[in-house]
């Protein structure tokens, strides 16, 4: 049994670990909504959730702890002044996850994690450049 085992490992290494976290948490902030591993999935609940309840505190302590976790100043920025704002009423439960199917290639779980009364619009904001038949027809 694992009584009081405290977090999943994910068969990693404690610094992959933490990055891995990190950038989760990261791009969760910044789309309100992620695929990814139900595993992952579920080890990142508590760390959203978590940094979420300091932006609720708010204070320079509270910013430097949630920055020291997050390393990514943007997100730092729409956590305490967007999601601190939406969820100030809201006693926990910030994220849901959801299951969503099996990957095709390894038929590992796959899991939908988002934010509760989420912005729909962020999804897939500034992830990149998006080429389209257009563009490659200008190339040639």
């Amino acid at each position: 049994m694992r009584h009081k085992m405290g977090q999943r490992k994910l068969q990693r290494a404690t610094g992959h670990r933490n990055a891995l976290l990190r950038n989760l948490a990261a791009s969760l902030i910044k789309h309100e909504q992620i695929m990814t591993g139900a595993v992952k999935a579920k080890a990142l609940r508590p760390y959203v959730e978590k940094l979420i309840t300091l932006a609720k505190k708010g204070g320079l302590s509270n910013r430097r702890l949630a920055d020291a976790r997050l390393k990514d100043d943007a997100q730092l920025v729409k956590l305490f002044e967007v999601l601190a704002e939406r969820y100030k009423d809201r006693n926990g439960g910030y994220t849901r996850v959801i299951k969503a199917g099996f990957r095709a290639s390894d038929a590992a779980p796959m899991a939908i994690i988002e934010l509760v009364d989420r912005d729909v619009s962020a999804k897939g904001q500034d992830s990149g450049p998006v080429f389209s038949a257009d563009d490659e027809l200008e190339e040639a």
